[in-house]
């Protein structure tokens, strides 16, 4: 019972995930006729995704936030490929041969955006714990200068501002090699494992995360864990971006990673992380990116038309009842009200409202009719929680 109560998380998303494979093999063709593509192509997302998420949860759990990670993979993919073309040989005509990259030039270039990753980093961190700004303000300028120094970088490097490979390696992550981020994700799952649950500096990024002051007065250096975890969310986000700019074959630094940020922080909201922190684990970051990366190819294969629209969707609300389940407790005699007062009763009809439209909008037939009925039956199951809440309340004063 206290396994259950403990991994509660990560058992409903084990079950929600076999629920969605399930249902979309039921209604999907390209399920039932290609089940081995679909699963590489699942797996390979996934774990790109869960990379990144990795930094995105470890920078949670320590107490902060990171927005940055959308650029520094535009920021790495860009320097990744520019040094590159800057050392690949180049033709008469001052043209880089990029069909055959030596093995030491794709070494080399890895590593120098790596270093620059821990730059960033270590650039976060002084802004959070010496110029004391918050850390919303403080990734949220990289965010934004990030991507602009990309591409102003890429046209100095490159002459243009997308810059494209040939290289058969970096492409071969797009098909035979789809494996090797698979590999990496398990790999670093593992060592984050290690970190947050057996060392003493996972003990004390949680308890930095749960109170930094306490931790501060206990004698815990809180600058220097918050230097490593943001390195490490800087260093995550950098190999995504490789291996992102390896399997398309091209860098646009005004368009790479774009919004990004928001799907590492679903993922590890998703896999438990709590947005307070001091709350979640690498298992379930794993467990979170692969149901989230599920659920987006499940509505793309399910939805006949605008699937790319719904899927920002989707990624919303699986946020929201993230946050909002991990915000119940499950004892007896403690359960949150969601719908108190006027503003309650005014967020029944909104979200029944949503509910409606967003129906509406991604019907493909009797689109009206169907959109009515679901924001009915949403305000009336939304309803009936609020007059439950109402009852129970009056019960406890009496």
């Amino acid at each position: 019972m206290e396994f259950l109560k403990k991994n509660r998380n990560e058992i409903g998303l084990i079950i929600a995930i076999f629920a969605v494979i399930t249902v979309t093999t039921w209604l999907s063709p390209s399920y039932q006729d290609q089940p081995r593509e679909n699963a590489q192509s699942i797996l390979r997302d996934a774990s790109m995704l869960g990379i990144f998420a990795f930094g995105a949860a470890i920078v949670i759990i320590s107490g902060g936030i990171d927005l940055s990670s959308g650029s520094v993979i535009a920021f790495s993919g860009t320097i990744f490929f520019g040094l590159i073309i800057m050392l690949v040989p180049k033709t008469e005509r001052g043209q880089p041969i990029t069909g055959d990259v030596a093995t030491w030039i794709l070494i080399a270039s890895a590593l120098v955006t790596l270093f620059c990753a821990v730059l960033i980093g270590t650039f976060h961190a002084w802004l959070i714990t010496v110029v004391e700004l918050p850390p919303f303000v403080a990734t949220l300028a990289s965010l934004v200068g990030l991507r602009s120094l990309a591409r102003l970088l890429a046209a100095k490097m490159t002459g243009s501002e997308k810059i494209t490979m040939t290289d058969e390696t970096l492409l071969s992550i797009g098909s035979e090699a789809w494996w090797i981020p698979v590999v990496l994700w398990i790999v670093l799952a593992v060592v984050f494992w290690v970190l947050m649950n057996k060392t003493v500096i996972g003990r004390h990024l949680y308890a930095m995360g749960g109170n930094e002051t306490a931790a501060r007065l206990s004698g815990i250096r809180t600058e220097r864990l918050k230097w490593l975890a943001y390195c490490i969310g800087s260093v995550t986000a950098a190999i995504a971006g490789i291996l992102y700019a390896s399997y398309v074959g091209s860098v646009g630094a005004s368009n790479a990673g774009l919004g990004y940020e928001l799907n590492a922080i679903a993922s590890a909201v998703v896999g438990g992380c709590s947005l307070m922190g001091g709350l979640g684990t690498i298992q379930g970051v794993v467990l979170g990116a692969l149901f989230l990366r599920l659920v987006v190819d499940s509505v793309q294969k399910l939805a006949v038309t605008n699937a790319d629209r719904i899927e920002g969707l989707v990624v919303g609300v699986l946020v929201v009842l993230a946050v909002a389940l991990n915000t119940i407790s499950f004892g007896p005699g403690n359960r949150k009200e969601f719908f108190p007062g006027w503003l309650g009763l005014l967020n029944v009809g909104i979200l029944s409202l949503i509910a409606g439209v967003l129906y509406g909008v991604t019907a493909t037939q009797n689109a009206l009719y169907f959109g009515i009925l679901v924001g009915c039956v949403t305000l009336l199951v939304l309803s009936s929680r609020a007059i439950w809440e109402r009852v129970m309340g009056r019960a406890k004063l009496a």
